[in-house]
């Protein structure tokens, strides 16, 4: 393992990169259970779609650890399963058999981007400063998500966030009990923190019954396999120009949502040469576009890099032997599903909220008084958070840093790969603009 993953050389150790899988994988094994519950509501079956996002995420960061060799972990992304579910599903009212014929489609067209380095040269395209305001605004994201999951800020009538009058009971308060718990830990610079908070607010949970045993079979189920309806694609004009459309859709908030995830995870990680550019970028990209193609043959939407990558890497992760050990946790949890969903929300909460803190610091290495640099950079952020989306925020990142570069005379600082980059947003605000009207 030293000489595969060249430990020494990368300033970790065993001990440090399997706490760090761990850690990856507790905080966001949520998926296996939030993801099937999503794509049921699409008329599909749970356990199936368990076994096929556990299988998908196996294989998917597998290839990230074995291969890129990053301590990066991939699964089905969240947002596009919502997008699966209710809208092509629902809204459109297109079979679950349609959507995953867009998603195998959206998983080809991404491989061929990614070995024609299409995906790598946006992913450079990408200014430093929006790079480091990328990884802020994700924390902030995580940090925001962490603290609506454990329901100390919720939504009131106006749907407006609040601090919740009751965030001393129930889940809530066992969240905060689990935040002191960790920032002890942390100050402390206990190896593992983030893992044993976890696991403690886990076993804090049991007596105030936000902790319960989720129940179920541990024989695996059976994903789907090559579930396609080609055929209904084609069977009008409508159904066609829909069709390219969503394939559309997924691939463009997909890629910027890895993007944005892996620039963030890359920034934090310290792996970002001093030229500004990421190692191992293509076979990292290529990880989740086989992962999404084989998602799809086995029954679940797009696969992507975690945000939640970040807790790993915050607690010393720096090779793939993280990635491979959350794999094999994956793999294990085919097995374990009663018990892997037994884990509340109210105990990852506060890993995501102390992730939120760590991955803000890049935040400081910004200009903010040259407001070409400082404008952009705060976008990105609080349209991130704002708008729950890290495709928005890098689109209003890119599109303002390119059009205050222009009009102040400061266009040679653009790359021909960030005009391109900026264009291809600009197309994307006119076809959303076009299904609009």
């Amino acid at each position: 393992m030293e000489q595969f993953f060249r430990l020494r050389e990368n300033g970790t150790d065993v001990r440090t990169e399997i706490i760090g899988g761990i850690t990856t994988f507790m905080t966001m094994a949520y998926i296996l259970v939030v993801n099937p519950m999503i794509l049921s509501d699409a008329g599909m079956d749970f356990g199936r779609v368990f076994a096929a996002t556990a299988i998908a995420s196996v294989i998917a960061t597998l290839i990230m650890g074995l291969v890129a060799k990053l301590p990066f972990a991939l699964s089905a992304g969240m947002g596009l399963n919502a997008l699966f579910a209710y809208t092509v599903c629902g809204a459109m009212g297109y079979s679950w058999q349609w959507a995953l014929s867009a998603i195998f489609v959206e998983g080809i067209l991404f491989i061929l981007m990614t070995f024609c380095n299409i995906r790598e040269a946006i992913i450079n395209s990408i200014p430093v400063s929006i790079r480091k305001a990328i990884g802020a605004g994700i924390g902030l994201f995580i940090a925001y998500v962490g603290l609506k999951n454990a329901g100390i800020i919720v939504s009131d009538a106006g749907n407006l966030t609040t601090l919740s009058p009751e965030w001393f009971r129930g889940a809530a308060g066992v969240s905060v009990i689990g935040l002191v718990i960790t920032s002890v830990l942390l100050v402390k610079q206990v190896k593992g923190a983030i893992l044993f908070g976890i696991l403690a607010t886990t076993l804090i949970g049991i007596p105030f019954g936000v902790t319960t045993y989720a129940g179920g079979s541990f024989v695996p189920p059976a994903p789907y396999f090559f579930n396609f309806a080609f055929g209904e694609v084609f069977q009008s004009g409508k159904a066609v120009l829909d069709f390219i459309v969503v394939v559309f859709t997924f691939l463009f908030i997909d890629m910027f949502d890895t993007v944005g995830t892996f620039v963030a995870c890359a920034e934090k990680s310290g792996i970002i040469q001093a030229d500004g550019s990421i190692p191992h970028t293509k076979e990292a990209l290529i990880a989740d576009s086989v992962g999404t193609t084989v998602g799809a043959v086995f029954g679940t939407s797009t696969i992507t890099t975690f945000v939640e990558s970040a807790a790993g890497v915050a607690q010393g992760a720096r090779t793939g032997l993280a990635s491979v050990t959350v794999a094999v946790l994956f793999a294990l949890s085919l097995f374990l599903e009663p018990l892997f969903g037994s884990i509340p929300s109210a105990a990852t909460a506060p890993a995501l909220i102390i992730v939120g803190v760590m991955m803000i610091t890049p935040v400081i290495e910004i200009d903010f008084t040259d407001f070409s640099e400082g404008i952009p950079a705060f976008l990105t952020v609080i349209i991130m958070v704002c708008a729950s989306s890290i495709s928005d925020g890098i689109m209003f990142g890119i599109i303002s840093y390119s059009v205050l570069k222009l009009a102040t005379g400061k266009a040679k600082e653009l790359s021909k790969a960030t005009w391109i980059v900026t264009g291809l947003f600009l197309v994307k605000i006119l076809v959303d603009a076009i299904l609009m009207v």
